[in-house]
């Protein structure tokens, strides 16, 4: 009785998070943050994905089509994480996860769990209650990601450090005392050694020299700061030879701001791709 009311408690406070996703994000790291019992973990370049206790959601509520084979005996209850395959493979996960007619390629595809926002109670009692559930129960996909306590910004530094070598995107580091929160939270941040952001389309430049007859730049304005600046690093020569559209949407990266709030040394990662 005691657990078939455990299980209804779940059920409905997943049903209540799917109805009003609003999923926590990150802030950035800067580097004068009180640590004190916080934990880190590896920031996976994949897809982030919500399970509400039914369906696998993107972070705007958008179903996504997982087949049935890989979310067989996944929890009642919701779960957040990352759609991930291996680092540096996020066009082919993408191309994957966006299939409206998913197939085998599923299989490759991890699901990286770092909360459980239906349930109370700190960050490792959360994720204890995920882990209680996958032992009971044959699940393939499911991954919960380490949280691995940390105590100096320089063990921050020597972990994002190691991520990066092995071609990660950076670190994940949060307070795990605190409870999930809805939206934009200071208690989890993002660690990279670039910073990123999107930006807008304006104008297409033509290349000189060895880019003479293809794009060379381009004129971006930031989808945030509402800044324009030029970007013409980071692009293959398949771009460069079929540029992006005016008003298309592209994901950067770069240093720090200039005194002027333009990016400093920005270039291009992909386009912007969301689900």
């Amino acid at each position: 009785m005691i657990k078939q009311l455990v299980l209804l408690i779940l059920l409905l406070n997943s049903a209540l998070f799917g109805k009003n996703l609003n999923p926590m994000l990150l802030q950035i790291y800067k580097g004068d943050e009180n640590l004190t019992g916080w934990v880190i973990s590896e920031k996976f370049d994949g897809v982030r994905a919500i399970w509400d206790g039914a369906n696998l959601c993107s972070r705007n509520g958008k179903i996504i089509n997982a087949p049935k084979f890989w979310t067989e005996n996944f929890p009642p209850f919701a779960i957040d994480g990352e759609l991930w395959t291996k680092r540096e493979d996020f066009e082919n996960l993408y191309s994957i996860v966006a299939d409206s007619k998913p197939g085998d390629e599923w299989k490759s595809v991890k699901f990286l769990i770092f909360d459980v926002p239906s349930v109370k109670g700190n960050l490792f009692s959360r994720l204890a209650n995920l882990r209680e559930f996958l032992n009971k129960n044959e699940v393939k996909n499911i991954e919960i990601i380490e949280q691995i306590p940390i105590n100096s910004h320089k063990e921050v530094k020597k972990f994002l450090n190691s991520v990066l070598a092995k071609g990660g995107e950076g670190a994940v580091i949060r307070d795990p005392n605190s409870p999930y929160i809805n939206g934009r939270s200071d208690k989890i941040l993002k660690v990279k050694k670039f910073l990123d952001s999107e930006c807008e389309v304006l104008q297409i430049y033509n290349g000189k020299g060895k880019f003479k007859g293809k794009m060379g730049s381009l004129l971006c304005r930031d989808i945030k700061s509402g800044v324009e600046f030029r970007l013409g690093s980071g692009f293959s020569d398949e771009i460069r030879s079929n540029p992006p559209k005016i008003g298309q949407i592209l994901t950067y990266k770069f240093q720090n701001l200039t005194k002027n709030g333009k990016p400093r040394f920005p270039v291009f990662i992909r386009f912007k791709k969301e689900l």
